[in-house]
């Protein structure tokens, strides 16, 4: 079983978690300014982000006729993603996302 290392900012965390055919498992990018203009937003009223960084990719898509298409995204690549998208997880007391390919707006800084 593959394995994807996840580096924190004070250590490097390991998850065993693979994610299959077309999924793809993302850790949420934490939302840098937490004050907008004078007025200071508590956590629980920010949205969540809806940017974060590929952790690990499953294989590919399979299609009807056996053909595999391999994905698009990689290990390490900044996305955006939609705001309902995903299943959250909770892994070694990390949250990750869960989602389809498809659900991958597009690639930052690519």
């Amino acid at each position: 079983m593959a394995q994807a290392t996840v580096r924190a900012r004070a250590h490097p965390t390991t998850t065993t978690l693979r994610p299959l055919h077309d999924r793809v498992l993302v850790k949420r990018l934490e939302e840098q300014d937490a004050k907008h203009g004078s007025i200071f937003i508590p956590d629980a009223a920010q949205e969540k982000p809806q940017e974060g960084r590929v952790i690990a990719v499953g294989t590919g898509k399979v299609t009807e006729d056996g053909t595999k298409i391999p994905p698009a995204v990689k290990a390490g690549d900044r996305i955006l993603f939609g705001k309902y998208s995903g299943s959250e997880v909770k892994l070694d007391g990390t949250e990750y996302l869960i989602m389809k390919e498809e659900d991958v707006l597009g690639i930052l800084g690519a």
